[in-house]
């Protein structure tokens, strides 16, 4: 682990899933002038040394901007993409070093649901095929996997004459479904959720994130939650991550998030959530200031061109994930973090918008 770095983890429940130090940066391509001035590629630095764990049976929310690299984390968990640095150890393994069996019981154990469940669906396959090419492997006969499909309908809400059509039958919320089935086929433990519910209509979100509850109950999954939007993570996250141009900016317990938010990043994207009940912000926190690009991001706090809390310290020292006192289970990373209501003065201070 790099100094500085913190796990975002949770000590009551033993570790599944356990990440140190990722980093990956995409190289840009060579340019002629790179050529000429004999200068090395630049590298766009999406995750810049990620750590958590996360517990069997438990769902950490990874919120944050688009762009910030939450779905490249994801491939780099599931090992889609490979690392420039660190490690990933699930269940004791070392995901990124495994190869032959081993790797294939990873890739088994580990599945992904897509945010465009329409687009992750061969539309040229029925559902029975979709959700059964998983078990192609296992050496079940033809008839053993139509009865497998069967019951992962049953286990989605999904009719039993849904596996004669093709996806471009069925609505959104129900292609879903069918994108959740598929993953379910191989019987995996853990479960990355990349935007499930955000190409859908808000009527048909809840019910999917309802399903989600309900599988994890019943079939004892860990999920890796994926969202830009707070009040959709608030509802099924145990632990929230935040995480903000590749790094991880403040984690804590989800209502610990909610009631007590300390980085000024994540109060700005608390005041955004829209709510019917009592607001915890007076005002909204409009940042101002651009978001630094990704190729050239600062050797020090990477919010610090945008925070309306910044200090001098902000924009020469890398500020380190680190817990609060009394609360081993709150960590951010911020020089200058204040609770909210601690802060009435200046919130919104970067500029202020309506309220609403």
């Amino acid at each position: 682990m790099r100094a500085g770095e913190a796990a975002v983890s949770d000590p009551r429940v033993p570790p599944l899933l356990e990440a140190r130090g990722l980093v990956k940066h995409f190289p840009l391509p060579h340019t002629l002038l790179d050529v000429a001035l004999r200068r090395s590629p630049e590298h766009v630095r999406a995750v810049d040394g990620v750590s958590f764990t996360l517990g069997r049976g438990r769902t950490l929310g990874l919120v944050g901007e688009s762009g910030c690299g939450k779905s490249t984390l994801a491939r780099l968990v599931l090992r889609l993409i490979p690392a420039s640095e660190g490690s990933v150890t699930y269940e004791g393994m070392d995901v990124l070093a495994a190869k032959g069996p081993e790797l294939r019981r990873f890739r088994q154990s580990a599945q992904l649901v897509f945010q465009d469940p329409y687009g992750s669906l061969d539309p040229r396959m029925k559902v029975e095929a979709i959700v059964s090419e998983g078990m192609s492997s296992e050496g079940t006969t033809k008839t053993e996997r139509r009865e497998r499909v069967l019951e992962l309908l049953d286990l989605v809400e999904l009719s039993p004459d849904a596996i004669e059509r093709f996806p471009h039958e069925f609505s959104g919320g129900q292609r879903q479904r069918i994108s959740i089935a598929r993953a379910l086929a191989v019987d995996p433990a853990f479960l990355v959720a990349d935007e499930p519910v955000s190409a859908l209509d808000v009527s048909v979100q809840s019910r999917i994130l309802n399903l989600l509850h309900d599988l994890q109950e019943r079939l004892n999954l860990t999920y890796l939650f994926i969202s830009h939007d707070m009040s959709v993570v608030r509802h099924v996250a145990d632990r929230i991550a935040v995480m903000y141009l590749g790094k991880i900016v403040e984690t804590a317990p989800a209502a610990e998030i909610f009631d007590n938010p300390l980085h000024p990043y994540t109060q700005a994207l608390l005041s955004s959530v829209p709510t019917l009940t009592r607001r915890r912000f007076t005002k909204r926190i409009v940042l101002e200031g651009d978001v630094p690009t990704a190729i050239d991001p600062p050797e020090a706090c990477r919010f610090a061109s945008r925070c309306f809390r910044v200090i001098e310290r902000c924009r020469s020292e890398v500020p380190p994930l680190e817990g609060i006192v009394g609360d081993a289970g709150h960590r951010v990373a911020c020089f200058n973090y204040e609770p909210i209501a601690a802060d009435s003065e200046n919130e919104g201070r970067g500029r202020p918008g309506d309220d609403g």
